[in-house]
């Protein structure tokens, strides 16, 4: 039960009660957020470890989302630590806190009115890791509400309750309230397909050009350093469109999650190289589709 403040007047006896336990509250809280950082810090670093070795090539889903939870316990664990003391520290100085339940219901209404956004972030990110719609390292594209059409692609390094922190293959840092995420496309989720669409002159042999495009799938994924990439051999699916002077042919690979882009920059080397020998000059937009993950 928490006894009544002494009168400040008498420092000296204040500073040996109430005082005394001020200190020891917030040398207690920092002590505390310290070790729950730690503490928090050194379950996703054995996340990490784990997933690692058990997968070297791609981060199991239950890892992602063991990491994102840890991340969004240890910010809630600071945020109540930090609260409570404040209430406790206020009491030793001999504020009245019940006293501040009326101007404070007023208050939180007004700053409900005012920080709707900041609920909204909340509860978006609380139904995002509920959900598991992504994690920490899952490669993902964003639509924001009024952002760019294709909008923001990159690899997750930070989710709370608040914000998405994602980084982009040019090294860029995108931090995106949750509440403005309107879309989400997981390219790392279970597995992923690297499409790519090979441009062949219409004067070319398809039934010879088709041979090529199969052994360059069956030569990739019998190649030890490819091979743990793929989840199954490429496959030629046909000619995809004609026009006037030529066809294309799309290949499909289905891949490790996160792991088709290089997988598509790795056929289209290989498939140019092939056909170059059989003497076929492929023209210079031969590219990589759009990739999926489903």
């Amino acid at each position: 039960m928490i006894t009544a403040t002494a009168p400040l007047t008498d420092i000296g006896h204040w500073a040996r009660g109430s005082g005394l336990e001020v200190v020891m509250l917030v040398t207690g809280a920092l002590l505390l957020t310290r070790f729950a950082t730690w503490l928090g810090n050194r379950v996703t670093t054995r996340i990490d470890v784990q997933a690692t070795s058990a997968d070297r090539v791609v981060r199991t889903e239950a890892a992602k989302h063991r990491h994102a939870v840890t991340q969004v316990i240890t910010w809630v664990t600071l945020v109540v630590v930090y609260c409570l003391t404040a209430v406790l520290v206020l009491q030793r100085f001999g504020v009245p806190v019940t006293g501040f339940v009326a101007p404070a219901t007023i208050l939180g209404v007004a700053l409900g009115l005012g920080a709707q956004r900041i609920v909204q972030d909340m509860l978006a990110g609380f139904f995002i890791i509920a959900e598991r719609q992504y994690g920490f390292g899952d490669l993902v594209r964003l639509m924001v509400n009024g952002g760019a059409s294709g909008g923001s692609t990159g690899t997750v390094e930070e989710v709370t309750l608040r914000i998405t922190r994602i980084r982009t293959s040019s090294g860029e840092v995108v931090t995106t309230s949750n509440s403005q995420i309107v879309q989400v496309v997981n390219l790392s989720r279970d597995w992923a397909r690297a499409v790519v669409d090979v441009p062949i002159p219409a004067t070319a042999d398809l039934t010879r050009v088709n041979d090529v495009l199969n052994q360059v799938g069956v030569e990739a994924y019998a190649d030890e350093a490819l091979h743990d990439l793929f989840l199954d051999p490429p496959s030629v699916m046909g000619v995809e469109s004609m026009d006037l002077d030529e066809y294309k042919i799309r290949v499909v690979a289905r891949t490790q999650p996160g792991r088709q882009f290089e997988v598509g920059r790795t056929l289209r080397a290989r498939i140019g190289t092939a056909l170059l020998r059989e003497g076929i000059i492929v023209p210079t937009d031969l590219d990589t589709a759009a990739p999926t993950s489903s």
